[in-house]
């Protein structure tokens, strides 16, 4: 597993995005926000543009991995990607699609060279990268086909979303809410659980997580009235967590788990479907929830949030998340390392 000291690598995303000038902010609030030194992948003069057009006086030093850590304090380290790319706020460009994708790639390789202790991400555009080919869904699964290419190691991905007061995971992400119930399996409960129950060992410093699930239905199916899902699938996979001796509750109405006193008995909620795990996170901690990437081989963090296409180049964004997403790549990785 990787994981330790050293700098953070930190993908460029989608350069029509606020990727740019939130990775610039980043660096510029690194003393008063205790951001860990981190390198940027992507294209330094778009990136020194961008800033400038948002009202950030940026420096910028081109350099390679090992250097980073060095240059950090007086300069917002950048390892050039090969190709440049197309500065053209809020407008997608086919033609940056590669340049996203080989900096995913090359902060990965850097995390594998231990060149990087873990891989933060900046939002991509799905779509864009769509038209130029790219076959993943998104991040999550193509950071799993990562983890096989480049770590030889097969992941079984599981995305969570951290603040300060609330984890949770969903088992079904993106798709239809009417495919839900068909895609839920007892298998899949006990596989997400599984994968929680390690990370917030390994990477949170958790020594006996506990872990709430949720039910699927009103009042987790009131006893079968409002759905047999609860029972038949959710029911027997807690009993089998339980068995395996992980600290596991449910199924739990969803309804009563996110209060301040029903959190306090859990380290991490897994619920059944996206917006059921993901409207409580944000509404706790909408600016500075961490979309964090578990069951890779390497730590993965990035902001909550999409591209912003429709403020990129403003000046408004704010960096909060990504600011959170680095230090939580760098506190994942110096657990990792102790727990090694």
């Amino acid at each position: 597993m990787h994981g330790g000291e050293g700098p953070l690598a930190l993908s460029c995303g989608e350069p029509s995005g606020i990727g740019p000038e939130i990775s610039a902010m980043a660096w510029l609030r690194r003393a008063e926000n205790g951001t860990p030194p981190f390198f940027l992948v992507g294209d330094p003069a778009l990136t020194v543009e961008r800033a400038r057009a948002a009202g950030v006086d940026l420096t910028v030093a081109e350099c390679d991995p090992t250097e980073a850590e060095r240059l950090f304090s007086g300069a917002l380290p950048v390892v050039p990607l090969e190709r440049r790319l197309q500065n053209r706020p809020g407008m997608p460009a086919p033609e940056n699609a590669q340049g996203v994708i080989e900096s995913i790639d090359r902060c990965a390789g850097y995390v594998r060279d231990r060149q990087a202790a873990a891989l933060v991400t900046n939002p991509i555009a799905k779509k864009a990268l769509y038209a130029a080919g790219f076959g993943y869904p998104g991040h999550t699964e193509y950071l799993g086909h990562l983890a096989q290419t480049l770590f030889g190691e097969s992941a079984n991905p599981v995305m969570m979303i951290a603040g300060s007061e609330l984890r949770t995971v969903p088992v079904t992400i993106h798709i239809p809410l009417h495919e839900v119930p068909a895609a839920l399996t007892k298998e899949a409960i006990v596989e997400t659980g599984r994968v929680v129950y390690a990370a917030l060992k390994r990477d949170f410093g958790i020594a006996a997580p506990r872990l709430a699930i949720s039910g699927l239905n009103p009042h987790a199916g009131e006893g079968g009235a409002l759905g047999s899902e609860d029972g038949a699938v959710i029911a027997p996979a807690v009993s089998a967590l339980v068995v395996e001796g992980i600290d596991a509750r449910g199924p739990l109405p969803a309804d009563t788990m996110f209060h301040a006193e029903a959190r306090a008995g859990y380290d991490a909620a897994i619920c059944m479907y996206h917006d059921q795990a993901l409207i409580p996170a944000k509404t706790l901690a909408f600016d500075s929830a961490v979309n964090v990437t578990l069951g890779l081989p390497f730590i993965r963090t990035s902001p909550d949030h999409g591209t912003a296409f429709d403020i990129a180049g403003r000046g408004i964004a704010k960096p909060d998340s990504l600011i959170a997403a680095l230090r939580m790549a760098s506190e994942m990785a110096a657990h990792r390392a102790m727990s090694a």
